[in-house]
C-alpha cells in the first residue's frame, strides 16, 4: 500500500470511527456482517461477535420491521430506499432512527453485499411528539375558550337590560378570561393551582378582608378557566351587592382534599360574611348559573348556593381526576 493510499484509508477509517451515524454491512441474507466503530458507540455494543450475523430486520419494531425486510428486499434487486422506526440499543435503549439502505456492487455490477446507514433522531421525534401534544392542548383550549366566549356572550345579552350595561359587563368577564389564560401562557404550562387563580382573582382586594386557605390543587386550562370565571363573578358581587360593598363585610375562601371511594375529592366553599342582609334574588344571575352549569360541567362536580342572612355561601365538589382533565 503505498503513502498515499495508507492515508486514504487511515483518513476513512478515522471518519467512520468519529461519525455518530450507525454504519453496517449486512449480507445478502439481511444478516449483520460489520458495523463500525462508531456505530457501536452509538447502538451501545460491547460485544460485536455477540449479534453478529443476526438477522438485522430482527432489531426493528412492527412497522420499522417491515420496512427493514421491504429494504434488503430492494437492495438485493439493486435499489436504495429508505425509511424511519424505532430499534433497541443492544443495552435496551429505545431510539428513532432515519435509515438509508443501498446495494453494494461488486465488479460485475451485481449485488454483493449491503450498506446500511442508521441515523439516531430521536431528540426530533421527540420535539416533534412534544409539537403535537402542544398542538393538541392548544386546540382543546381554544375549544373550550370558544364555547366560553359564547355562553358569556348569550347569559349577558339575554339578561342585561340595555346594551350600555351589557358592553360592560361582557368586556369585564372577556377580562377574566383572558387573565385566567394569562396564567398558563406566563407560566408555559398546560396546568396552574388553585391558589395561584384565588390569589389572581383576589389581587385588587384588600387581604385584610379575604381569607384564604388550603392545599396545592392543581387544575387544567380548562378547569380553571371555568374556576377564573366564577370567580370573577363572585368577587363582582361580593363588591358591589355583598360583603365587600361596605367597609367591615369578608370573604372566606377555604378549600380540601377529601378521600372517597372513587378517588380523592376537592372541597371547596365561598363564605361572606359582615355584609348587608342577604336575601335571594327572585330570578338567576350569571353568577349562580355560571356555577350550576358550566363550572359543574366542567368540573364534573356538585354545587350548591345558599343565601343565608349572614352572607352568601358557594360549595362545590369535584374529584381531583376531573380537575386535571384537558
Amino acid at each position: 500500500m503505498s503513502p498515499t493510499e495508507l492515508h486514504h484509508h487511515r483518513f476513512v477509517q478515522a471518519a467512520l470511527a468519529s461519525s455518530d451515524d450507525c454504519i453496517k454491512i449486512i449480507g445478502l441474507d439481511g444478516s449483520l456482517q460489520y458495523m463500525t466503530d462508531g456505530g457501536r458507540r452509538v447502538m451501545e455494543v460491547d460485544d460485536l461477535d455477540a449479534i453478529k450475523g443476526c438477522p438485522w430486520p430482527d432489531f426493528w419494531r412492527n412497522e420499522g420491521n417491515h420496512a427493514a425486510v421491504a429494504a434488503i428486499e430492494a437492495a438485493r434487486q439493486g435499489r436504495e430506499s429508505r425509511f424511519t422506526g424505532y430499534a433497541d440499543t443492544a443495552k435496551g435503549t429505545r431510539r428513532f432512527w432515519d435509515v438509508k439502505v443501498s446495494p453494494i456492487f461488486a465488479e460485475d455490477g451485481s449485488v454483493e453485499s449491503i450498506l446500511s446507514v442508521s441515523r439516531d433522531i430521536t431528540a426530533i421525534k421527540n420535539f416533534e411528539t412534544e409539537q403535537e401534544l402542544l398542538r393538541s392542548e392548544l386546540s382543546h383550549r381554544i375549544k373550550n375558550i370558544l364555547a366560553l366566549v359564547q355562553s358569556l356572550a348569550n347569559q349577558t345579552l339575554r339578561n342585561d337590560s340595555d346594551m350600555a350595561t351589557s358592553r360592560t359587563a361582557f368586556l369585564e368577564r372577556l377580562h377574566a378570561l383572558s387573565h385566567a389564560q394569562d396564567l398558563f401562557i406566563s407560566r408555559n404550562q398546560v396546568s396552574t393551582t388553585l391558589l395561584h387563580l384565588v390569589e389572581s382573582v383576589i389581587s385588587t382586594q384588600d387581604p385584610g378582608r379575604v381569607d384564604v386557605s388550603g392545599p396545592d390543587v392543581h387544575l387544567s386550562s380548562k378547569s380553571s378557566i371555568a374556576f377564573a370565571l366564577t370567580l370573577h363573578e363572585l368577587m363582582t358581587n361580593a363588591v358591589k351587592y355583598g360583603a365587600l360593598s361596605n367597609g367591615e363585610g369578608q370573604v372566606e375562601i377555604s378549600w380540601s382534599v377529601a378521600p372517597e371511594e372513587s378517588g380523592p375529592e376537592l372541597r371547596f366553599q365561598w363564605r361572606e360574611h359582615g355584609g348587608p342582609v342577604v336575601v335571594e334574588p327572585t330570578r338567576k344571575g350569571f353568577g349562580s348559573r355560571m356555577i350550576e352549569k358550566a363550572l359543574v360541567g366542567y368540573i364534573n362536580g356538585q354545587a350548591s348556593i345558599s343565601y343565608e342572612p349572614t352572607g352568601l355561601v358557594v360549595q362545590v365538589r369535584a374529584p381531583l381526576s376531573a380537575l386535571l382533565a384537558l
